[in-house]
Parts: C-alpha cells; sequence; structure tokens
C-alpha cells in the first residue's frame, strides 16, 4: 500500500478529497500532508445543505494535526468556496476541522480529553503550541455544550462563592443539588449574580418561578438576591455555614481567655473539631481541659456548640422548641461571642429551621468545590475569570461534550 493511501484511509477522506502528496523533515520533526480535491468535485451547501454544488474559487489553508508518532504534522488543504444556486457563494465546511479553527477534529477532542485532567498550560509544552490557541478550543466546546444543557427538570439550586484570585476576587456557582451539577457560574458575589443566573434558565427552558428550594450561606447580598429573583423559593440556611458562626464563637472565647490561660495555647482545633475526629494526642490533651471545665469559659462555649449540633438530628416537630432552649442557654451564657452568634442565628431563625424539614445543604456543592480547587490550578497564571468558569464547567458541569472519534 502506497503511503498516500495509507494516509487517506487514516484521515478518513472520501471523494472528492484525496491526499495529494507529503513531506517528512526528521531534521525538523515534522510532517506535511497535502490534500486536494478532484477537478470537478461537487460539494454540499454549508447553509442550505443542498448537494452537487460546483467550486467557485479556492484558497490554502493549514490545520495542526494529531502528532505522527513524536513528529508534530500538519495537513495542508486548498479549501473550495461553492457557487448555490439558492444561497450564492459560499465556504465549503471540511470534514476534518472546523472553519476559522485551525487544529482539526480530533486534535482538538484529544486537547479537551487532556484538559479535564492537566492544567492547560502543561497541554501546552505537551503539544508544543501556544496555550492562548488552546483556550480557544476549550472555550468553544464548553460553551457549545453549555447552551444545549437543558434545565428544565431544576427545582433545588445551591449557591456559593469561591475565591477566584487574590484581592477580593470571587466567583458565584449555582448547582443542581438533585443531581449534582454545575448550573451556572458568573464573577462576583452580590445580587447581580442571582439576576444573571435567571437569565441564564430562562435561556435553557426553566423559569425562576420552579425554583422550589435555595440552599445558601448567610450572605445579606444572597438573600436579598433570592427573595427577588425567586420570590417562590423557600431558603435553607447551608448547615456547614451556620455552624461555622457558632465555631467562630467559641474560638473567640478562647482567644479572648488564653491571654489569662497559658493552657489553652495552641489548642484552636481541640475546640473545633468534634471528639470522634480527634487524633488521640488531641483527646488526650482534650480530657486534661475539660478537667478544668467549670472555671474554663472556652469549656462552657464549646458545650454550647455541641448542643447547638443536635438541632440537626432532631425531627422537624421538635426542632424549634429545641432551637428556643439552646437560644435562651447561650443568650445568657455571659459569653460576648456566643451572645453575638446567637442573635445572628436568631436573625436567620426559620431559614435554619428549615434544614430540618428539607435537609437539603450544600454538602453538594462543597464537593464541587474540592473540583473548584482542581480548577483554580489549571487555569492558573491566565488572570481571567473566563478561564476559570470555562474549567467549573468542565470539570463539574457534567456537560455532553459529543467530542470527534
Amino acid at each position: 500500500m502506497r503511503d498516500l493511501e495509507l494516509f487517506q484511509m487514516a484521515l478518513g477522506l472520501t471523494a472528492p478529497w484525496y491526499v495529494a502528496r507529503t513531506a517528512f523533515d526528521a531534521d525538523e520533526k515534522r510532517l506535511d500532508i497535502y490534500l486536494d480535491f478532484h477537478r470537478g468535485g461537487r460539494f454540499a451547501c454549508p447553509e442550505c445543505g443542498t448537494s452537487d454544488c460546483p467550486a467557485y474559487d479556492s484558497e490554502e489553508r493549514t490545520w495542526r494535526h494529531l502528532n505522527f508518532f513524536e513528529h508534530v504534522s500538519y495537513l495542508h488543504a486548498r479549501t473550495p468556496r461553492i457557487d448555490c444556486a439558492r444561497c450564492g457563494v459560499r465556504a465549503v465546511s471540511v470534514p476534518w476541522g472546523r472553519r476559522e479553527s485551525g487544529f482539526t477534529l480530533l486534535f482538538e477532542a484529544f486537547i479537551m480529553t487532556l484538559s479535564s485532567q492537566m492544567p492547560v498550560m502543561a497541554i501546552a509544552r505537551l503539544v508544543k503550541e501556544y496555550d492562548t490557541r488552546l483556550w480557544r478550543i476549550v472555550h468553544h466546546y464548553v460553551e457549545k455544550a453549555k447552551s444545549e444543557q437543558d434545565h428544565a427538570e431544576v427545582e433545588e439550586v445551591g449557591i456559593d462563592e469561591t475565591a477566584s484570585r487574590k484581592g477580593h476576587r470571587y466567583i458565584t456557582t449555582f448547582v443542581d443539588l438533585a443531581r449534582a451539577r454545575v448550573l451556572f457560574a458568573t464573577p462576583g458575589k452580590d445580587a447581580a449574580t442571582l439576576g444573571a443566573f435567571c437569565e441564564d434558565l430562562e435561556a435553557h427552558g426553566a423559569s425562576p418561578a420552579q425554583i422550589a428550594e435555595v440552599c445558601c450561606d448567610m450572605s445579606p447580598a444572597f438573600i436579598a438576591g433570592v427573595g427577588k429573583a425567586f420570590p417562590e423559593a423557600a431558603i435553607t440556611f447551608d448547615r456547614f455555614h451556620v455552624m461555622k458562626i457558632v465555631n467562630d464563637a467559641v474560638d473567640q472565647v478562647r482567644r479572648a481567655e488564653q491571654k489569662t490561660r497559658p493552657e489553652l495555647k495552641h489548642s484552636r482545633y481541640l475546640w473545633l473539631k468534634n471528639p470522634q475526629r480527634q487524633t488521640a494526642r488531641q483527646r488526650e490533651r482534650f480530657k486534661d481541659l475539660q478537667m478544668k471545665r467549670q472555671h474554663l469559659k472556652t469549656s462552657r462555649a464549646y458545650q454550647i456548640k455541641r448542643n447547638f449540633q443536635e438541632l440537626y438530628h432532631q425531627p422537624p416537630a421538635l426542632a424549634e422548641a429545641f432551637l428556643k432552649k439552646w437560644y435562651f442557654w447561650a443568650t445568657h451564657s455571659r459569653l460576648p461571642a456566643v451572645i453575638d452568634a446567637a442573635r445572628t442565628i436568631k436573625r436567620h431563625w426559620n431559614g435554619i429551621l428549615r434544614w430540618c424539614e428539607t435537609g437539603i445543604s450544600n454538602g453538594v456543592l462543597e464537593g464541587i468545590n474540592s473540583l473548584i480547587l482542581a480548577a483554580k490550578t489549571r487555569a492558573r497564571g491566565y488572570r481571567s475569570d473566563r478561564n476559570l468558569i470555562a474549567m467549573v464547567y468542565l470539570i463539574a458541569g457534567k456537560l455532553d461534550m459529543r467530542l470527534p472519534t
């Protein structure tokens, strides 16, 4: 079998396309494959689909292809414009690449497969290409797959923000809690992000009115945004963020008390962890400190925190009575930090109690945040929220990429 026939079969070319010649440079480690079409060849119109259109003129174009062993490969082709009786003169679509891409479809599929596992900069070094060109591939396929998503069945949404880079720059992610996938991500963490999400929902076959449950932290911006954008939705405050408020109060008590009780120094994580998560060494030291609990304010704050955790094990019918008793205890503790935390919980009373009915939390979203941390690594060095958001969709959006094979 001649090499031209071999390359034609490998590329899957059909009439009127054929491999005209090849050029191999061992010193440059480069293979160039030149394609052409037979004289009198007929093509389909890219707009109306009419077949049997004659060539009008042609231009030379080049595409980067998959490597031939370790050798960089390029396809070169004389690509025609056709004269369609219905649409006029139009550039034809070639079967091996997108117009204006500069890469073959198989090369793009290779890049997209790697980009879900590797930093784009590392891929650029591997394939010897500019990273900016590879980002254009990533954005094309992510945006195409994102545009084809259907959100008609979304009813429960989790909202959280994550730092995109230093300097208080954030992106906010919206997650379908039932299907554990990112629906939408946008720069910022204010109420305007909710409006942008509403527009995205409507663009994907959904209505803001269908959102029945929203889980978020106690950010005033999110609360105001949910009330305006999703008037039918009930808010459940995320258990993780609620516990953080109580944990922060315990830590404030410890930091204030350690000024007069030096034994509390370097004991922060003893009071933030639950007993079952402590190491053997931590449990031993914690037991020693607990023996002085009648004298330690930190120990009292810790017991109040542990009691608050029991709220999340109460049946809905008993939850509010339990929380009222806890609130009385916390506000009469004579611990200013604990009292402030209790008052914060009072201001968000209904959203905290709603957890006992819905059981929803941003646990799914926290898991996705670990993937976003990986996405930040993949987008490292590009100083672009757009790149980070593309990676978030690619890793956690469960997109149907439909890559060429």
